[in-house]
């Protein structure tokens, strides 16, 4: 199976959970807190099988942002001049 096949395989499921939560809903009543959290988990499944598919239909956009190289060199050392150290506090007074 293709990818968009098996995407599409899946969002017929999470439609039949669907259909089968409002049954349940329908039968138990909205106001309990498990079938609003079960709701709630099928709803957030389906938002993430959408950005699947929209992953998956650009398959030419970078996956992770572009690294940037950190140069090997150290810092300059006047960086530092007016800096605390962290938990001691600053050079010339005692820590807390």
């Amino acid at each position: 199976m293709s990818v968009h096949d098996d995407l599409t395989a899946v969002q017929r499921c999470l439609d039949d959970l669907h259909r089968s939560l409002g049954r349940l809903e329908h039968q138990l009543g909205s106001g309990g807190l498990e079938i609003r959290r079960v709701r709630l988990d099928a709803d957030h499944l389906r938002e993430s099988v959408a950005l699947l598919g929209e992953a998956a239909a650009a398959p030419d956009a970078p996956r992770r942002p572009d690294l940037v190289t950190i140069s090997d060199t150290p810092y300059d050392i006047s960086l530092w001049t007016d800096s605390d150290d962290e938990g001691l506090g600053a050079r010339d007074r005692r820590a807390p």
